[in-house]
């Protein structure tokens, strides 16, 4: 699908604004779930409330704007949408975030717009330039280093623990969601993508999430930091990030994503006690720069893909 100059313009702005949104949910679930010495909510209620939460907004939306039933051939690819964004992600990442801090979290989702790209590019046949895949490694180079430099994990010898192997899990997941959710928003409209996505998930997202209710008194900090995980993570995120994605394409999208690490860690200041400095700051501009040098390479593209519904 070949996209305008204009599309591509509204699509970065969309698609940045979306990830503003989503780049204070590890600072958020941070204060949702608490520290091993001071446990708040478990991870998975969080990931499962806040899904469901989610798909009461969304069957409220989709009922007000009389949003039409996807059609057959969408069904498969919302389920896959939904395991990896509603189920996958929030359920990996939440579960992690109790044991590693937003700053080493980032280490992992530095990646996130590298996957990103190549899901979509596997997904839509597209063939990005020699010089747009250097700036997505680049970029991802400066991240992941920048999150290692500050996690510490360059003393523990850049080993994998538990925890950093379920944000693995969790950016692997996320970036099969953001691809086939980006691909179902060029014909569907970009709101009813995650709404649909999340109602069909809620037969299992209710229960489980009633099950794991927290029986604990908890912070008010605490369910602060769930609200915003399911109404603005979980909904209103996606709303700017799959229209972004389906106006300027999920492979040059993608790429404002490698601003999120340093987003989570300016919005951990006032909710985790986490400083700033200079080193912050030039990684920071550095990725800002590989970002803004991506989007202008091009990116060829080819007849569509189909997808496994449509074969």
């Amino acid at each position: 699908m070949t996209h305008s100059a204009a599309d591509i313009s509204k699509g970065l702005w969309l698609g940045l604004l979306g990830i503003v949104i989503f780049s204070v949910t590890l600072p958020a679930t941070r204060l949702a779930t608490g520290t091993p010495d001071a446990p708040q909510m478990s991870g998975v209620f969080i990931a499962l409330g806040r899904a469901t939460v989610a798909a009461g907004l969304s069957a409220v939306f989709l009922l007000a704007t009389r949003a039409p039933l996807p059609q057959r051939r969408d069904w498969a690819p919302l389920a896959i949408t939904a395991g990896g964004v509603v189920f996958g992600f929030p359920l990996f990442s939440s579960i992690a975030m109790r044991y590693v801090e937003a700053v080493h979290a980032s280490v992992i989702v530095g990646a996130l717009p590298l996957a990103t790209a190549a899901a979509g590019a596997l997904l839509h046949r597209q063939r990005p330039s020699a010089g747009f895949w250097w700036c997505a490694a680049l970029g991802t180079a400066l991240v992941v280093l920048f999150a290692l430099l500050r996690s510490g994990s360059a003393a523990a010898g850049l080993s994998i623990n538990f925890a950093d192997a379920l944000l693995l899990l969790a950016m692997l997941c996320a970036a099969v969601g953001y691809a086939y959710g980006g691909r179902l928003s060029q014909h569907m409209q970009a709101e009813h993508v995650i709404c649909w996505a999340l109602l069909i998930s809620l037969p299992l997202t209710l229960p489980l999430a009633l099950v794991t209710w927290p029986t604990a008194p908890l912070k008010a900090g605490a369910w602060w930091g769930f609200a915003y995980v399911a109404v603005f993570s979980m909904w209103l995120g996606f709303f700017a990030w799959y229209r972004g994605l389906a106006l300027g394409g999920t492979v040059r999208v993608s790429q404002v994503q490698l601003v999120q690490p340093f987003l989570s860690m300016l919005f951990a200041v006032p909710l985790l006690g986490e400083r700033l400095d200079g080193v912050t700051v030039g990684f920071g501009l550095a990725v800002i720069a590989t970002v803004f040098i991506g989007k202008k390479m091009p990116v060829n593209a080819a007849s569509m893909a189909k997808l496994p519904s449509e074969a």
